[in-house]
């Protein structure tokens, strides 16, 4: 039976000489894997190929059955052609990062349309956004995702708390006695971020390379403290470099 459902590209895989495996999170059916054949044996087929890009947002008809671990995808075009993503090297990167995090916290395949949603809206965003917004976008991400699976950190409950216990998701007055945890500045700017609602609003944030990379990894260590078995993000490295 097929079914007409969106999907992002969260992960793509070469199999054989001319196939793909695509791990996908669609609007249907959450997490997926799909196998495409047949796209990697000319030019024209190479343009198809683009199409399963990490980060791309595809229209589809599938064939879907769930009883199977593996389904086909009997056609699919761009649901959203991207102007800068897939051209420009640290919207590319930033993407990048996001579907990879994205994939790491997807553990079952169950439907979640806010989720998705979400990240259709923050892929778009990200693609039209001047480059002092995209600076910053990883790190919004980054946090308002961690609401979707249960562990978003808490708003400070007063002005004044200086201290962000990674461990706990909370601010305190006080730092903790392990040593996850952010303070100053760096607990201050993650509590601004956290009122951010909408990605035009991030250029409210004055922030350097140095000080986004620190975010980024502690936002790393976030996820591994909530998420079983996280491991580090391959993407991480690269955007640290475009940083830089």
């Amino acid at each position: 039976m097929t079914h007409k459902t969106k999907g992002i590209i969260l992960r793509t895989v070469r199999y054989g000489e001319t196939s793909l495996v695509v791990t996908m999170f669609t609007e249907l059916f959450g997490v997926q894997s799909y196998m495409v054949n047949g796209v990697r044996t000319s030019k024209k087929s190479g343009l198809k190929a683009a199409m399963y890009q990490p980060g791309a947002i595809l229209e589809m008809q599938v064939y879907h059955s769930e009883q199977k671990q593996m389904h086909r995808i009997k056609e699919a075009d761009w649901a959203y052609l991207y102007q800068n993503i897939l051209s420009d090297v640290i919207k590319n990167s930033i993407a990048l990062y996001m579907m990879e995090l994205l994939y790491k916290v997807l553990k079952q395949p169950e439907q979640n349309a806010d989720l998705f949603y979400f990240c259709e809206d923050a892929l778009i965003q990200l693609d039209a956004a001047p480059p002092h917004i995209a600076a910053n976008f990883s790190l919004y991400f980054a946090l308002h995702l961690a609401g979707f699976f249960g562990f978003r950190i808490n708003d400070p409950e007063r002005e004044g708390q200086a201290f962000l216990d990674l461990a706990e998701g909370a601010f305190t007055d006080h730092a903790p006695v392990h040593p996850y945890f952010l303070e100053g500045e760096y607990a201050q700017v993650t509590a601004e971020l956290l009122k951010i609602m909408q990605p035009h609003e991030l250029d409210q944030l004055k922030l350097n390379h140095v000080k986004r990379r620190d975010l980024l990894l502690k936002y790393q260590e976030y996820y591994a403290l909530h998420i079983q078995d996280f491991g580090q993000m391959k993407t991480l490295a690269v955007l640290q470099e475009l940083f830089n």
